[in-house]
């Protein structure tokens, strides 16, 4: 039973045999073959390893860490109110994924979603978007050491100077310490599969453990009642405004559980195993990142001292629970963000190996070669790290583009995202099945569906999906240059976006015509 939704394309497989394939993955290579692909990558993740992938991305200990500042500063204690808003339609979107997961366990999962959804042209645009921005969320995670290693340790501060990473001497300290941790990522990329899932596991092990002591702590050493999280305090201006702005520090944080589905290829039994890790990863990064944001304001020492608009949660760490206990706590934040640089490097890599596979991309026959004793696509993962490298070193050019990096890439996964649930919807509204392989799972159970759920639920997920990347894009001068004097730092997004897609368009025909004349 093959799959025809890539009809005008060429699926390449290249690179070496893999070794045989025996049992149950036996029988996964021979559902992969189904779509038209043979098994390359070794399949070595169990269920945790897979549900690690996911939540590693969307890593809470980073990402809170590093806009929890930002979002208070706009929105008060109130800003915690924008997390379960978030949530709900990120559960939709992985509902939706998690569908899709069941019928089309395929490394770069937007990519061929989308593709198998519409056509081959929109879904390589969906693909494109999605590796520039998990290109672009690759440095920015790396950026994020600089939020926690020097307030465990001045001497990490390299630069000298204060190291807050809106400060030039800041940017220019976690842009070093970011290439450090790029090239540590690159390298576990690079050796095997399974040090990049036992590293990320225990890594991912650490975060969980992190998460539930942080909460207690910090619910255990409040100083304010919840009421609080009702009123905005200082914070002028309509409340829906900054409302919306302190939005972006949920939406930052709660994307990439796609990256459960990337790793499919890797997974055993992926149509049993990719839809539950990726509704996991969110309901645990959901749980768990409300608790710790709730917690880190009621615990906060003063909301009007300047302090947490500039320090975030590591000022409430250190300040509350002691130097000692607080500086272990951050340590396990540090930890968590090099997990989450590598799993993010992981999925980009995916996603440029599964696209190359097809030959939809410049120099596809390297990036689509797959080593026979590692079992991984080395190329790509050397090409993302050094064009996370490239995006990082923006920053230097001001310390604004650290906030305008981290809503860039975020806008890029959020289009890439629609460009997905857009198409799925319309096939439901025309009364089209989904595709893919239905039936039964590896268990012999039925696979994931959401029944008579799916089109509200759909529905919900394009509708959040647009309105947040349009939120998030709009050129407010408040956010991305609240000092002025840049121009094109307010509209950086948008310019960013029509960039990609201009290039995109270059990079796609030049691809199309290499095709169609080897095909000649």
């Amino acid at each position: 039973m093959s799959d025809p939704a890539l009809s005008g394309t060429t699926v390449q497989t290249l690179g070496v045999d893999a070794p045989p394939a025996t049992g149950t993955e036996g029988t996964d290579a021979v559902a992969l073959a189904a779509f038209g692909y043979r098994q390359e990558l070794h399949r070595r993740l169990g269920r945790y390893a897979s549900f690690a992938a996911g939540f590693s991305f969307i890593s809470v200990l980073t990402t809170v860490f590093q806009f929890f500042a930002f979002g208070f500063s706009f929105g008060g204690a109130a800003f915690v109110w924008t997390w379960p808003v978030v949530l709900v339609g990120q559960l939709a979107v992985a509902a939706c994924f998690a569908e899709l997961a069941a019928r089309y366990p395929i490394s770069g999962a937007v990519y061929q979603w989308a593709t198998r959804l519409s056509t081959p042209t929109f879904g390589w645009f969906a693909g494109w978007l999605m590796v520039i921005g998990q290109i672009v969320v690759v440095s920015a995670a790396a950026l994020a050491l600089q939020v926690v290693l020097p307030a465990i340790w001045s001497g990490f501060q390299l630069v000298g100077g204060d190291p807050s990473p809106t400060t030039h001497t800041g940017a220019q300290n976690a842009v070093l310490l970011g290439l450090v941790l790029l090239v540590l990522t690159t390298v576990v990329n690079v050796v095997d599969i399974r040090v990049m899932s036992v590293i990320n596991s225990v890594g991912v092990t650490c975060e969980l453990l992190g998460i539930a002591l942080m909460a207690v702590l910090l619910f255990t050493h409040t100083e304010r009642g919840p009421g609080v999280t009702l009123h905005t305090g200082h914070v002028s201006g309509g409340y829906l405004g900054v409302f919306l702005i302190a939005s972006f520090s949920a939406a930052y944080v709660l994307v990439g559980f796609d990256s459960a589905g990337e790793m499919s290829e890797e997974t055993r039994s992926p149509r049993r195993t990719a839809p539950r890790t990726i509704l996991g990863a969110v309901a645990a990064a959901g749980l768990g990142g409300g608790l710790i944001l709730l917690g880190g304001v009621l615990a906060a020492p003063s909301l009007t001292d300047g302090h947490l608009s500039g320090e975030g949660l590591s000022y409430v760490l250190t300040s509350r629970l002691g130097s000692g206990l607080g500086r272990a706590l951050l340590a396990d934040v540090a930890v968590a963000v090099c997990v989450a640089t590598l799993a993010i490097q992981t999925a980009g890599a995916r996603m440029v190996f599964s696209m190359a596979r097809d030959g939809a991309l410049p120099a596809s026959r390297r990036l689509a070669a797959v080593g026979t004793r590692t079992g991984t696509p080395k190329a790509p993962a050397v090409v993302v790290g050094v064009l996370a490298a490239a995006a990082m070193a923006m920053s230097l050019v001001s310390p604004s583009v650290y906030l305008a990096l981290g809503t860039t890439c975020i806008v890029l996964v959020y289009a890439a995202y629609a460009m997905v649930t857009g198409p799925m919807l319309l096939r439901r509204l025309r009364g089209m099945p989904l595709g893919g392989r239905d039936g039964a799972d590896e268990t012999g159970r039925p696979v994931f569906s959401l029944g008579r759920w799916g089109l509200p639920v759909n529905v919900l997920a394009v509708l959040y999906g647009v309105a947040m990347a349009v939120n998030l894009a709009w050129p407010r001068l408040a956010v991305y240059d609240p000092q002025g004097g840049h121009w094109y730092l307010q509209y950086f997004t948008l310019l960013f976006l029509a960039g990609a897609l201009l290039l995109g368009v270059v990079a796609h025909r030049a691809t199309l015509g290499r095709r169609q004349a080897a095909e000649g």
